[in-house]
């Protein structure tokens, strides 16, 4: 294959993807240099279908080697172990975007690796990754509906600056990711200290603007020599039976579904399934195999159905109503801080401890940032959700919602001068009816406070989702508080967390193929709206500051300073 180079500017700064060199039995692989950040993107499907799958098999690996910035991997091996936290957020990111652009019926493993060949910190990894992946997706014969693009945005001073050099970055009390179509947005991150709706808002939009361009780069180089894309198998059930099982289930499907506890409704949606699959064996028995995917089908049609026509919930709350809330501290001895946050039946215990400085965590990896002081960790046991399955180490999901409800709480964290302590928070998710991570984000900033960890404000935590017409982007509605059933069946999980006065972290997932800007301006409005709700009704009544003092258990440190002509005579002399 003849090798080929597409270039662009990016405010003056370039974007050169090469193809037909490297990796040249992958489906499709294309060389990324983003100033001198490097990356290799290849895209990789098997030749035939996973049998027995019931889901898409994605897979999507972001490697860091520490060549690309220099150095030789500490610890004994002297070689890169598993991957770091960040290369999971980086690659959890890419999936989140590029995921929802596959064909739903597709059981052919892909796997999408990203090696990350040479770092130059004014370039970020990060985007030229989703870029690199874009290209190489679009270039190859697998199906997908691409490309995207993403856009790194900061903001100093009150500026806007897309894609900023490092320097900016670190000064930047914005820290968005953006990642879409031409026409919509796919993913969003962020990181902010205390942004307003409207300005966050404007970052997304001025960071959508750099994607489309990019994007324009990216459908040449399909036109010019992407494949034709493979035809494949489809694993889902024929529409026609799809049809007919809808008919004969729906109305028994709506007698059930409307019904707030979780379990009582799974224990009648499991009688339906029986029911389906029964019918099923004496239709055909090659067709009982379709029996889950079959009842989630008219399971689904009962809860959009509800949502659109009649703007009910399967728990009977209103579009803007949040699930009961509840808040406690104290509630474990010994600690230093503890906390139980519930929304209805989601229910998250947060313990906090605190340390020296000397217990901040260390890394070993690509990024210039070496210690962490404050640290979040988020467990998601199986007894949560009522599964018999035993615990395990923390997985993709876990360090991402850990890493957002830290993102959320690190702007109000005090300064080491002013709290001269490590801290870490462990959120244990004890009932799950979805929104965890954000009842993390409440449980957590509840037990700092009572902790005594002197944090600026309370942080809540809250998700916005979504029922779309795929045949009109007009036609949406909008709520708060989704709960589990919903995240499953609905198109979107907008998840944002803040003060009274701004945002401090947003995550986005969706399902569909993007978000409209003003999908973006309903949800951050709603979750404004109900955030301050969340605050002034139930996190600040139970405790509004930290404590004054520490708990009896913790470590106490103090600051001395000590006049310079005195050192010798602690120190010695010599």
């Amino acid at each position: 294959m003849m090798t080929k180079t597409y270039e662009m500017d990016i405010n003056g700064r370039k974007l050169i993807l090469e193809t037909g060199e490297l990796a040249q039995f992958a489906n499709g692989s294309v060389l990324v240099k983003f100033g001198e950040t490097t990356i290799l993107s290849t895209a990789t499907a098997s030749a035939s279908e996973r049998p027995g799958t019931g889901f898409f098999p994605l897979t999507v690996d972001y490697e860091e080697k520490m060549y690309s910035v220099g150095r030789i991997p500490g610890g004994f091996f002297k070689r890169e172990g598993r991957p770091t936290e960040n290369a999971i957020l980086n690659g959890r990111a890419i999936d989140r975007t590029i995921r929802p652009l596959f064909p739903e019926d597709l059981r052919r493993d892909v796997v999408v690796s990203n090696l990350l060949l040479a770092v130059d910190y004014d370039f970020s990894p990060k985007v030229a990754a989703l870029i690199g992946t874009s290209a190489a997706l679009a270039i190859s014969d697998i199906p997908w509906k691409g490309p995207v693009a993403a856009a790194q945005v900061g903001l100093i001073n009150g500026e806007i600056i897309v894609n900023p050099d490092y320097d900016d970055y670190c000064d930047s009390e914005l820290d968005l990711y953006v990642a879409g179509t031409s026409e919509k947005i796919m993913m969003i991150e962020a990181a902010a200290n205390e942004v307003p709706e409207d300005l966050m808002l404007a970052a997304i939009e001025a960071g959508h603007k750099e994607i489309k361009k990019v994007c324009q780069l990216l459908q040449q180089m399909k036109d010019e020599i992407g494949k034709e894309t493979f035809e494949f198998a489809s694993a889902d059930a024929p529409q026609d039976l799809h049809n007919e099982i809808k008919d004969k289930y729906f109305d028994q499907m709506n007698e059930v579904i409307l019904n707030p506890d979780k379990a009582q409704r799974e224990a009648a949606v499991a009688e339906i399934s029986k029911s389906i699959s029964e019918y099923l064996e004496e239709k055909d028995p090659e067709l009982v195999g379709f029996a889950t995917e079959l009842t989630e089908a008219v399971e689904k049609a009962v809860v959009r159905h509800q949502l659109t026509h009649n703007q009910r919930r399967v728990d009977g709350r209103a579009l803007d109503e949040i699930r009961e809330l509840t808040a406690k501290i104290d509630l474990i001895p010994r600690v230093h801080g503890s906390s139980l946050f519930s929304r209805g039946q989601t229910q998250v215990l947060s313990v906090v401890t605190l340390g020296t400085l000397a217990d901040s965590q260390r890394f070993d990896g690509v990024n210039p940032e070496d210690r962490r002081r404050y640290m979040h960790h988020y467990n998601f046991p199986a007894y949560s959700v009522g599964e018999a399955r035993g615990s395990r180490s923390a997985g993709r999901r876990e360090i991402g919602h850990g890493h957002l409800a830290e993102s959320a709480l690190d702007p109000v964290m005090p300064s080491e001068e002013d709290f001269p302590y490590s801290i870490r928070c462990v959120s244990e998710v004890t009932m799950s009816n979805g929104s965890t991570s954000q009842a993390s984000v409440c449980s957590s900033s509840l037990a700092l406070m009572a902790a005594g960890v002197p944090i600026k404000k309370a942080v809540a935590g809250i998700t916005c989702g979504l029922m779309s017409n795929p045949d009109d982007d007009s036609d949406y509605i909008t709520f708060v508080d989704i709960q589990g059933i919903e995240d499953f069946y609905g198109d979107m999980d907008f998840k944002v967390a803040g003060t009274e006065d701004g945002i401090t972290a947003i995550q986005v997932d969706m399902k569909i193929d993007g978000l409209t800007m003003d999908i973006v301006r309903d949800a951050l409005e709603k979750t404004r709206k109900a955030r301050l709700q969340i605050l002034h009704n139930t996190m600040n009544p139970v405790i509004a500051e930290a404590r004054e003092n520490l708990a009896a258990l913790a470590p106490k440190i103090d600051q001395i300073d000590i006049p310079s002509d005195k050192i010798r005579e602690i120190i010695g002399s010599g």
